[in-house]
């Protein structure tokens, strides 16, 4: 009857022991915790830019929705903003405004040889249009459905608000 007891007592002792001691160990870095580590040691640059411009304040450039039309707001961060274009209840497109300050992406408008809206513009795959404007804004249109053609895309980039955004500071 004694055994019994001792054991009783004995075990939840045991187990408050192991928790103590599990607890307390060295704890093992994540893998993400790994990947954070070795990036930030490598004195790789940030994907944004400081100076870059707040995403909310692109917001009043991007077009309004139109018959057939609804455009509705997806994402927004430091140097970005995104908005879907949505017919009939399937997206259609996306668009968006993002700040190329210190990121190198306005590099490709150099060589452009075509202009939407007096600005440079690119073909980038078979779904995307891009324009720079005021060597800075890279306004896109993505096509997510083969209804929304090129002539499409080039159609929407004009609704934007771009003298608006070229005179952003």
């Amino acid at each position: 009857m004694i055994a019994i007891r001792w054991r009783r007592a004995f075990a939840p002792l045991l187990l408050s022991l192991l928790l103590l001691v599990s607890a307390c160990g060295p704890k093992q870095p994540s893998r993400y915790d790994q990947v954070q580590q070795e990036t930030t040691q490598r004195n790789a640059p940030g994907a944004v830019a400081k100076d870059a411009t707040q995403g909310s304040n692109f917001n009043k450039f991007f077009p309004k929705s139109v018959s057939g039309y609804q455009i509705v707001p997806a994402q927004e961060k430091k140097g970005f903003a995104e908005y879907k274009v949505n017919q009939g209840g399937k997206n259609v497109a996306v668009l968006s405004i993002n700040d190329t300050t210190g990121t190198g992406a306005a590099a490709k408008f150099q060589s452009s040889k075509t202009k939407i809206a007096g600005y440079p513009s690119v073909e980038q795959g078979q779904n995307i249009t891009a324009i720079l404007v005021n060597d800075r804004y890279q306004v896109k249109v993505q096509s997510r459905d083969d209804s929304f053609t090129k002539a499409d895309r080039s159609a929407w980039i004009q609704k934007f608000n771009l003298n608006g955004l070229a005179n952003l500071k």
